[in-house]
C-alpha cells in the first residue's frame, strides 16, 4: 500500500504562505501527499527547512518504511569525518520521514519512536566503532579479540526503551569489558577507549554546517562527577553494589545494550540484574520515587497551579514523567519476583502490570491513552523548531501552532481538554505515591495497651526516622483493626512480640501501607496463631507471596511445586551459583509454608489437606534440591559411581502427613554396582563418595543460611541408627533388613517412600527399593514376634516419653503415636504397601489382623486427634496447653474439632484416649506370651 493511500489526517497549516511556497516544490505528487507536506511546512519552520533541503529525495523515499537501514547503508566503511557528515544527512531524512508519517497518521506512535531510536543505536554504533578503529590504527589500543575493542554503550531512558522523540538527546553509559585485555594492558586500553568515547560523543552532538545527529549525554554513568566517560564493567558493578540508589535502579529498567560489543553489554546487564530487580517485593521504592519526583519539581520550579500555557508536558504535574514513575515504581516493586514485568517501554509495562493484577486494567488503559497523547504533544512541541524542550508555548500563537499540529481547529477547546487530561493523570498517580493522610483515629485503649505501644519506638524496626514516619501512617488503622479482633488484648500482645522480633521495618511497613489488606491478615495471625506470628517475624518476606496473585489459587500438587522450584533453582544457579540456589529454595519454601498456614488458619483447608500440602512441599524441596546438590558434588568429585542413589522419605514424610513443625526422616541408599571410585578432579571411593554426598544433601536442607533453614533432618532411621553409615548400599540394606533389622525397623519401613533420585539408573534403583520394601514386609511380617515386639516397644517408649498433659494427643498410650504403631504393624503383618495410618488400618481390617469395628473406631479417633495436633502445631511449638495459648487460638481449635468449648475438647481427648488404648491393648499378646 502506497504512502498516499495510508494518509488519514494532516495538521492545520498556521502559515498559509509558507505552506503554499513549499507545496509549489511538489507539482507532480498526489494531492493527499502535497497537502500533508504543505500543512507540515505551514505549521513548523523546522520541517519546512527539512522539506526544502530534501525535496528531491522525499517523494520516492516515503514509499519505503525501512528508512534507517536505507539511509545508513555502507556507513561502516567511512572515516570519522565523513561519517559525521553522512550521519547528519541521515538524521535529517529519518526525522523528516518520521514527522510526515506521524502527522499523516501513516505510522503509529510506537513506529515513530522506534525509528528514531533505531537511528540513534546505529549512529552510536558506527561512531564508536569508527573511533575505536582509529585508536587501533594508531597503535594506542592493545590487541584483543573482543568485538569493538570490548567497549559498549548502554542506551538509557527513552533510547533504551525505543521511545525517542524528535529532539531527544540520547542518554548513554559507555563501559568496557576489562577482561578482554591482559592485566598489564588494561590501563592503556582504558585511556584509548576514553578517547574513543569522547570523540564518539563529539561526532554525534557537535553542531556543524550540516547540523547535528543527536545531543549525547554521558552523565548517567556511575559517579559521573569524578569518573571518566568510559569506565570498566568491574568498576561500574562495584559502584552499583555499594552505592547504587533507587533512581539508578529505575533508570536501568529501560537500559539496553545498544552499540559496540553487544554481547559484553548484555553480560553486564545480566550481572546487574540483582541490583535492579530485588528478590523481595520492594514497596520501599514508592517513597524513594515520590521523594525523587518532589526534588525534580522543586528543582525545575514545576509546582503550583496547573495551567496549560508554559506547562512542562514531561516533568510537570500530570505529565509524562508521572506516568513513567508510576509504571517503573510498580515494576521495581514486583519485577524481582516476576520477570514478565521487566519490560522497557512504558505502554508495555502498564499492560503487564494490569495483566498480573498489580494495577486495575481500566487504570492501565487510561494511563496508556494519556501517555500516548502526551507523547504526541511532546513531539509536536519539538517539531516546531527542533528544540529540546518539553514546555508548551506560553503565548497564544505558539499554542495555536501546537494545537494545529495535533489537528485541532479550536485551540481553546484543545487546551481545556489537555488540562483535564493533566489533572486526571496527576490524580491517578499521586494517590499511589502520596496517599491521603490517615484519618483513622486511634481507638480508646487501656493503660496496659498504651504502655505496650509506648515502648515500640525503642524497637529495632522503628529505629530509623523513615521507618517511624511510615509506621505512624499505618499505626492508627492497625490499632483500629486490632481493637475489633475477637480478643484484642491478645492480638496486641502478640503483635508486640512480632514487632519486637523484626530487625528492620521500612520495607514491611511500606508493604502494609501499600496493601492495607495485609493489616487484616497480620491482626488475624497475631490474634490467633502465635507460632505463625513468630514465623512471620523470622521471615517477613513471606508476605510477598500474599500479593503475588497465586496465593489463593488452586493447590499445584507436588509435581507443580517441583516444576516451579526447578525454575527458581536454575535461575538462582545461573545468576549466583549453588549458595544462591540454597537461599532461593528457602525463600520459596517459606512462602509456601506460610501460605499453607494461613489457609489452614482461615479455614480454606482443613488439617488433613494441610498435612498433604506440607508433605507435597517437603517432597518437592527434597526432589528438586537433590539433583543440584549432586551436580555441585559432581564438579569436585565426578559423577556418582555405579547406578546412583535415592533419598527415601521415612516417617511422616513417607506417609505424607506433615504438620507446620515437622522435621524430615530420611535415609540414603545407593548402588555402586561394582564401581570402586568416582572419576573426577578429586575422586572418592564409592562408600565415602555417597557418605559425603549424603552429608551435602543434609546440609542443603538443614543448614541455616541468610534466609534461614528449610527443615531439620533426622537420619536415625537408617540401618543401625546413629552407629550405621549415613549412606547404605542397596545390597547392605537388603541383607540388614532380611537378617539383622529389629521389628521396629520393619515397622518404620512400612512408611518408606523414595522422594528423590540421581545417577545413571536412579529410576530403576527406586523401583528396586520399592520391590525390596515389599519383599521385607511379605517375608518378615509373618513372623510370630511382630506383636510381642510391638508390645515391648510400646512399654519402653511410653515409659520414656509419657503424655505431656491432658491436651497431648501425640505421645502416650491411646494417642496418635500408639495408633500409628498399631497401623504399621497391620501393614507389616498384611504385607500391604499402604503407608498412611488410615490406609494401614484398613489394610489390617482387610487382612483379618484387626477387627473391623476396632479399625473403624481407631480411624475415627485418629482423625480427631490429628486435626487437634496439626492445628496446635500452627499455634505453638511447645506441648499444647489450653490455658496458655489464649482465647483466639482456642476459638481456632474449637472450629477445627467442631466443639462448643474447651472442656468438651478435654473430655473428648480423655474418653478417646481411654477407648483407643483399650482397643490397642486388645490386640497385644498376653503378658505370658512366650515371646513377650
Amino acid at each position: 500500500m502506497s504512502f498516499c493511500t495510508r494518509i488519514t489526517r494532516h495538521p492545520l497549516p498556521v502559515d498559509a504562505a509558507r505552506a503554499a511556497d513549499v507545496a509549489g516544490l511538489f507539482p507532480d505528487v498526489p494531492d493527499a501527499l502535497r497537502d500533508l507536506i504543505a500543512a507540515a511546512a505551514g505549521s513548523s519552520p523546522y520541517l519546512a527547512g527539512l522539506i526544502r533541503q530534501e525535496a528531491d529525495w522525499l517523494p520516492d523515499a516515503l514509499e519505503h518504511d525501512d528508512v534507517v537501514v536505507r539511509e545508513t547503508a555502507g556507513f561502516g566503511d567511512l572515516s570519522p569525518d565523513d561519517l559525521g557528515v553522512a550521519l547528519r544527512r541521515a538524521k535529517r531524512r529519518v526525522a523528516l520521514q518520521a514527522a510526515l508519517s506521524d502527522l499523516g497518521g501513516v505510522w503509529p506512535l510506537a513506529q515513530v519512536t522506534q525509528a528514531l531510536s533505531d537511528l540513534a543505536d546505529r549512529a552510536v554504533d558506527l561512531a564508536l566503532r569508527a573511533h575505536v578503529a582509529v585508536e587501533i590504527k594508531r597503535g594506542k589500543l592493545p590487541p584483543t579479540d573482543a568485538d569493538a575493542g570490548g567497549v559498549f554503550a548502554i542506551a538509557m531512558g527513552k533510547g533504551g526503551a525505543g521511545e525517542l522523540n524528535y529532539s531527544s538527546d540520547i542518554d548513554l553509559i559507555v563501559l568496557f569489558d576489562e577482561t578482554a585485555y591482559a592485566d598489564a594492558d588494561q590501563m592503556e586500553a582504558r585511556a584509548a577507549l576514553i578517547r574513543a568515547t569522547r570523540k564518539m560523543a563529539a561526532t554525534l552532538s557537535d553542531v556543524t554546517e550540516h547540523g547535528y545527529v543527536f545531543r549525547t549525554d554521558l552523565r548517567l554513568r556511575p559517579d559521573a562527577s569524578v569518573t571518566p566517560v568510559c569506565i570498566s564493567t568491574a568498576a561500574a558493578l562495584a559502584y552499583y553494589e555499594a552505592e547504587g540508589r533507587t533512581w539508578e535502579r529505575a533508570a536501568f529498567i529501560k537500559a539496553r545494550a545498544a552499540a559496540g560489543d553487544i554481547a559484553a553489554g548484555e553480560r553486564f546487564l545480566a550481572e546487574l540484574r540483582p541490583f535492579v530487580w530485588r528478590k523481595h517485593l520492594d514497596f520501599a521504592a514508592i517513597q524513594d520515587a515520590h521523594d525523587m519526583r518532589l526534588r525534580i519539581r522543586d528543582h525545575k520550579g514545576l509546582g503550583g497551579r496547573l495551567e496549560v500555557p508554559g506547562h512542562n508536558i514531561k516533568l510537570g504535574r500530570g505529565g509524562i514523567r508521572e506516568i513513567e514513575f508510576f509504571t517503573q515504581t510498580r515494576q521495581l516493586i514486583a519485577g524481582g519476583r516476576d520477570p514478565e514485568l521487566r519490560l522497557r517501554d512504558t505502554v508495555g509495562g502498564l499492560a503487564a502490570l494490569a495483566d498480573k493484577g498489580w494495577i486495575p486494567a481500566d487504570v492501565a488503559q487510561e494511563l496508556t491513552d494519556h501517555y500516548r497523547q502526551h507523547r504526541d504533544i511532546e513531539h509536536r512541541i519539538q517539531m516546531v523548531h527542533d528544540a529540546q524542550t518539553h514546555n508548551l508555548p506560553k503565548d497564544a500563537q505558539g499554542l495555536q501552532i501546537v494545537a494545529a499540529l495535533m489537528g485541532a481547529d479550536d485551540p481553546d477547546a484543545w487546551q481545556a481538554a489537555l488540562k483535564t487530561r493533566l489533572a486526571r493523570v496527576h490524580d491517578l498517580t499521586e494517590q499511589f505515591f502520596a496517599p491521603d493522610e490517615v484519618t483513622t483515629k486511634r481507638p480508646d485503649l487501656s493503660p496496659e495497651a498504651l504502655a505496650i505501644i509506648d515502648r515500640w519506638q525503642n524497637y529495632p524496626a522503628l529505629r530509623s526516622d523513615r521507618a517511624l514516619q511510615i509506621f505512624r501512617r499505618i499505626e492508627a488503622p492497625l490499632l483500629d483493626r486490632m481493637s475489633r479482633a475477637g480478643h484484642p488484648a491478645e492480638a496486641l500482645a502478640r503483635f508486640d512480640s512480632f514487632l519486637g522480633g523484626l530487625p528492620a521495618g521500612v520495607q514491611l511497613f511500606s508493604l502494609f501501607e501499600a496493601n492495607p489488606q495485609l493489616i487484616d491478615l497480620i491482626v488475624d495471625i497475631c490474634g490467633t496463631a502465635p507460632a505463625l506470628a513468630a514465623y512471620l517475624a523470622q521471615h517477613p518476606a513471606v508476605l510477598d507471596g500474599v500479593l503475588g496473585g497465586s496465593f489463593f489459587a488452586a493447590w499445584p500438587a507436588e509435581t507443580g511445586l517441583r516444576t516451579e522450584l526447578d525454575k527458581v533453582l536454575h535461575g538462582a544457579l545461573d545468576s549466583g551459583g549453588y549458595e544462591a540456589a540454597l537461599d532461593a529454595a528457602r525463600r520459596w519454601a517459606h512462602e509456601w509454608q506460610f501460605r499453607i498456614g494461613v489457609h489452614h488458619l482461615r479455614g480454606l483447608i482443613d488439617a488433613d489437606e494441610a498435612a498433604g500440602q506440607y508433605a507435597d512441599l517437603a517432597g518437592a524441596c527434597v526432589a528438586a534440591l537433590f539433583p543440584i546438590t549432586v551436580d555441585d558434588f559432581v564438579r569436585r568429585h565426578g559423577p556418582p559411581p555405579g547406578r546412583g542413589a535415592v533419598v527415601v522419605g521415612m516417617g511422616s514424610l513417607g506417609a505424607r502427613v506433615l504438620n507446620a513443625t515437622s522435621d524430615l526422616d530420611l535415609i540414603m541408599i545407593y548402588d555402586a554396582d561394582g564401581v570402586d571410585a568416582s572419576d573426577g578432579k578429586r575422586p572418592l571411593a564409592a562408600r565415602p563418595y555417597y557418605a559425603r554426598l549424603t552429608q551435602a544433601m543434609v546440609t542443603a536442607l538443614s543448614a541455616p543460611t541468610a534466609q534461614g533453614r528449610l527443615y531439620e533432618v533426622d537420619m536415625r532411621l537408617r540401618p543401625s541408627g546413629r552407629q550405621g553409615p549415613v549412606a547404605t548400599s542397596v545390597q547392605s540394606f537388603e541383607t540388614y533388613q532380611m537378617s539383622e533389622a529389629w521389628t521396629w525397623e520393619h515397622l518404620a519401613l512400612t512408611r518408606a517412600r523414595v522422594v528423590a533420585r540421581a545417577g545413571a539408573d536412579g529410576d530403576a534403583l527406586a523401583d528396586q527399593i520399592e520391590a525390596l520394601r515389599m519383599k521385607v514386609l511379605a517375608e518378615r511380617g509373618t513372623e510370630d514376634r511382630v506383636m510381642p515386639d510391638l508390645a515391648q516397644m510400646r512399654a519402653r517408649l511410653f515409659a520414656a516419653k509419657p503424655a505431656a498433659g491432658p491436651s497431648d494427643v501425640r505421645q502416650g498410650p491411646g494417642r496418635l503415636q500408639d495408633i500409628d504403631l498399631l497401623a504399621q504393624a497391620c501393614a507389616l503383618r498384611a504385607g500391604d504397601p499402604a503407608r498412611t495410618t488410615l490406609a494401614q488400618l484398613r489394610a489390617g481390617k482387610r487382612a483379618g489382623v484387626l477387627s473391623g469395628a476396632a479399625a473403624d473406631r481407631l480411624i475415627s479417633i485418629w482423625r480427631g486427634f490429628w486435626r487437634l495436633h496439626a492445628s496446635s502445631r500452627l499455634l505453638t511449638d511447645r506441648p499444647l496447653d489450653m490455658d496458655d495459648i489464649g482465647r483466639g487460638a482456642q476459638d481456632f481449635l474449637l472450629r477445627e474439632v467442631d466443639a462448643p468449648d474447651i472442656q468438651t475438647v478435654l473430655d473428648r481427648i480423655r474418653d478417646n484416649v481411654a477407648e483407643a488404648e483399650a482397643l490397642i491393648m486388645a490386640e497385644m499378646p498376653p503378658e505370658d506370651h512366650p515371646l513377650a
